[in-house]
């Protein structure tokens, strides 16, 4: 299996499969724009304009689950994208990624690469006292945390690697060349 077999909805709501981008390294992420991490879409769109050429897609999956952070419609998140970071990789409609009713792709996703803890960083013990204070078991399973949590799929459709949303996305270069 692989993530070939899963599809999504685009910005129009047309489902598209993943075959569409075979042979391509992926870096699927799930965003939203009133979050702290939001920032994260200028170095997203660096990565997308250095490596698009080699064949890098980037694929955002907007979610309202955390926090309520992209409360807009699928028109207002692509407007936003584009007005206020000039993103050219493809945002598409919003959609779950955790919890009971996940997009069958992140609850792949997850299976795949889980939840290994946060890295260190200034943000860790900020945001794992706000997702525990949610819920004390929240930490213990493998479902996406919150905003910019960064799934790098290789060209055969493997799912390589989990990055968590305080790492940079220019953290994420070696593996994509990788």
């Amino acid at each position: 299996m692989s993530v070939y077999e899963y599809s999504f909805s685009t910005k129009s709501g047309s489902e598209q499969s993943l075959k569409d981008y075979e042979g391509k390294v992926l870096v699927i992420v799930n965003t939203a724009s009133k979050c702290g991490f939001t920032p994260q879409y200028d170095g997203l769109e660096a990565l997308y304009k250095q490596y698009k050429d080699q064949g890098l897609e980037i694929i955002a999956v907007p979610s309202n689950e955390f926090g309520e952070q992209e409360p807009g419609s699928n028109e207002e998140v692509q407007s936003f994208c584009k007005l206020n970071f000039g993103v050219t990789f493809p945002v598409m409609a919003k959609s779950n990624v955790r919890g009971e009713n996940p997009l069958p792709l992140f609850q792949y996703l997850t299976e795949q690469q889980g939840f290994k803890g946060f890295p260190d960083s200034e943000l860790t013990e900020l945001l794992t006292n706000h997702v525990t204070a949610i819920d004390s078991n929240y930490l213990k399973d493998d479902q996406v945390k919150w905003n910019f949590t960064k799934f790098v799929v290789d060209r055969q459709g493997n799912v390589v690697a989990r990055f968590e949303p305080m790492v940079e996305p220019a953290e994420l270069e070696a593996c994509i060349k990788e």
